[in-house]
């Protein structure tokens, strides 16, 4: 049995994050990696991916998605807006999509939309090709959120998903138009799915534990703790409260790893408990409430500060005796962020 203590920790999660050290990866490598990236804002996706690799600009990012097409835009982890591998689009719908759809009927019935509203959205995606929230509106005689979670409604089928921007306007499209018909895993569904998901969510994430996962992905906690059985290695303990697969060595110190992380990035919303990277007495300042986050500073994993973006200035807001090491670190990656972003 390995005892790690939190900094080991978060040493291998940093490494499993792709945030200890950057590299040349694509960026369906560093979307593959983490599962998925959440992209409600299309921007925090993109320095997710910024912050994990070498790619230069927003604009790469949107070039993977729309003119590669190596990534995919739509709903999966919690029903949330995501871009994943787009090999992943199948099995990942198959296994979450049901579970997300049950869980939003109230809803879809309050703003009275049903399957039958999904099909019209598909028939419409088939003949129109990529469409505007307003032509799916005008088109389908609905209105305000009815049209949205429509469209949402196909996408958890995995008929439909984002498409390119037309005059700065967001676009749906039929999934099989866009994507064409791709490679294909026909062999993960059911049980194997959810140990691909673990698996995966492991690798990016680990050490970690089954509520972990759940809390991450949306699955119920039973079926996040089968998936973890269904991976063939026992739980054993990391710290009192925290478990990770057996196997787990105990890691070698590495370089310094200062990092902007963008709100919503897959390191803070990776796990149950974020204890682990944000320090006692900070947590407002990083994670707002109604599952809104600040964009933060992290060194080696823990968060020493939250920054923003000002008429594209980057703007560092230190966390108080943070320490000054990091911030000449902080400063350098700070300039690379507005590059990114011009």
């Amino acid at each position: 049995m390995v005892e790690l203590t939190d900094d080991e920790v978060r040493l291998l999660r940093l490494r499993a994050c792709l945030l200890s050290a950057r590299a040349r990866r694509g960026v369906r490598d560093v979307v593959s990696r983490l599962v998925g990236v959440q992209a409600q804002d299309r921007r925090s996706a993109a320095l997710a991916v910024r912050a994990r690799s070498t790619v230069g600009s927003v604009s790469d990012v949107e070039a993977a998605r729309v003119r590669d097409r190596s990534v995919v835009r739509g709903w999966f982890m919690r029903g949330t807006l995501h871009l994943v591998a787009t090999p992943d689009l199948g099995w990942l719908l198959g296994l979450l999509g049901p579970g997300l759809v049950s869980s939003s009927r109230r809803r879809l019935a309050s703003l009275g939309v049903d399957e039958s509203h999904a099909s019209a959205v598909v028939s419409l995606l088939s003949k129109a090709g990529p469409s505007t929230r307003a032509e799916i509106a005008a088109a389908m005689s609905l209105s305000g959120q009815a049209v949205y979670h429509a469209v949402r409604l196909a996408g958890l089928s995995g008929s439909a998903c984002y498409g390119p921007l037309r005059d700065g306007e967001e676009t749906w499209v039929l999934a099989r138009d866009w994507l064409g018909p791709g490679p294909s895993r026909p062999d993960l569904s059911g049980d194997a799915a959810l140990c691909e998901l673990a698996r995966r969510y492991l690798a990016g994430y680990g050490p970690a534990s089954p509520l972990d996962l759940a809390a991450w992905s949306g699955l119920p906690a039973p079926a996040a703790r089968r998936a973890f059985a269904l991976v063939g290695s026992p739980l054993r303990p990391v710290s009192a409260d925290r478990a990770a697969l057996g196997g787990v060595r105990r890691p070698a110190a590495g370089r310094t790893s200062v990092r902007l992380l963008p709100e919503f990035d897959p390191y803070l919303l990776g796990y149950r408990d974020r204890s682990l990277s944000v320090p006692r007495g900070y947590e407002r300042r990083v994670h707002r409430g109604g599952g809104l986050f600040r964009p933060t500073i992290t060194r080696d994993g823990l968060a020493v500060g939250v920054w923003t973006l000002e008429r594209g200035v980057v703007r560092l807001d230190p966390f108080e005796g943070s320490g000054a090491a990091w911030r000449a670190a902080a400063i350098r990656e700070a300039r690379a962020v507005e590059r990114f972003l011009s």
